[in-house]
């Protein structure tokens, strides 16, 4: 085995121990065993457990981030966008489950936030942009767009672990009603809300 081939095989059995186990949980004897190799091979290429945990959140967060990305490209109308970027996380979620968890459970090693929290900060900026014009061309004030931005995209994140171990209704359901919900909510929006209580 070549050593990018040799390399990527560790990358994809460490992803599976550690959307299985965790990174505490996940050991390198666990991990070179299902390679079938010897743990300094894992740390000629890696340096240790938690390099190649690192390899494995980076290649994930690209992945997520570049999905999500390209959902929010082109079109103009917001509602097609969010619809878009519903999918982009469901879709991501669907195939790449074992990555999905790492970026939800463990932060790598040296970095306060998690991978997931980190992702979804970046994706708030774009969805930022795009709702402060939004909210400019209706008259209300863009900078509340940061805010709604935070709303938006932390409720299509916390559906999406739910959803990654509930997987009941399928995902184009899912989408729907975050639509439904994030849509219908925000073309009713008054330009200065009040508690009723």
């Amino acid at each position: 085995m070549t050593g990018t081939a040799r390399r990527r095989q560790l990358v994809d059995v460490g992803r599976g121990l550690f959307a299985a186990k965790g990174l505490d949980g996940a050991t390198i004897e666990e991990i070179a065993s299902a390679a079938g190799v010897t743990k300094p091979v894992i740390y000629e290429h890696f340096g240790s457990k938690d390099g190649l945990y690192s390899v494995v959140v980076q290649e994930e967060s690209a992945l997520l981030l570049l999905a999500i990305g390209e959902s929010l490209g082109e079109e103009t109308k917001p509602r097609v966008l969010f619809e878009r970027a519903a999918m982009a996380l469901l879709t991501f979620i669907e195939e790449r489950s074992d990555g999905f968890r790492i970026l939800v459970r463990d932060a790598p090693p040296g970095q306060g936030a998690g991978a997931l929290a980190r992702l979804l900060e970046r994706i708030t900026v774009r969805v930022e942009h795009i709702l402060a014009d939004e909210f400019s061309a209706r008259g209300f004030s863009a900078g509340d767009g940061a805010m709604y931005a935070q709303m938006l995209v932390g409720m299509v994140a916390m559906t999406g672990q739910w959803w990654l171990d509930a997987r009941q209704p399928d995902k184009l359901t899912v989408a729907a009603h975050l639509v439904n919900l994030a849509w219908n909510g925000l073309t009713g929006l008054q330009k200065d809300p009040q508690l009723a209580g």
